[in-house]
């Protein structure tokens, strides 16, 4: 989350409206506190929390991939932002592009 804020101030600052992910699910906050760390119950939140996140990159002019590691759930983002011809962008050149 540290790196996304970063590029959110970087991408405001280059007069960008910056759309991202609503929280961070490897950290507690107010979505998971109640949970108990079962990773049933916070894959169930992963996947209602899904469709939220499509609509934010339906919004999007561009998506901008964040960090080094791109996981399951990144790879399925920028395969949908690709499935509707949304430019991908990577913060690391060094990640392929069809990643």
């Amino acid at each position: 989350m540290t790196e996304m804020t970063e590029a959110d101030l970087r991408e405001t600052e280059a007069g960008k409206n910056v759309v991202k992910p609503g929280c961070d699910m490897k950290s507690q906050h107010g979505l998971r506190s109640d949970l108990v760390e079962v990773e049933v119950e916070v894959e169930a939140l992963k996947v209602r929390l899904d469709d939220p996140h499509r609509a934010k990159i339906r919004l999007a002019d561009e998506v901008l991939v964040v960090g080094d590691y791109i996981g399951d759930s990144t790879r399925a983002e920028i395969t949908y932002a690709r499935s509707l011809d949304e430019p991908v962008r990577f913060t690391h050149p060094e990640i392929p592009p069809d990643a």
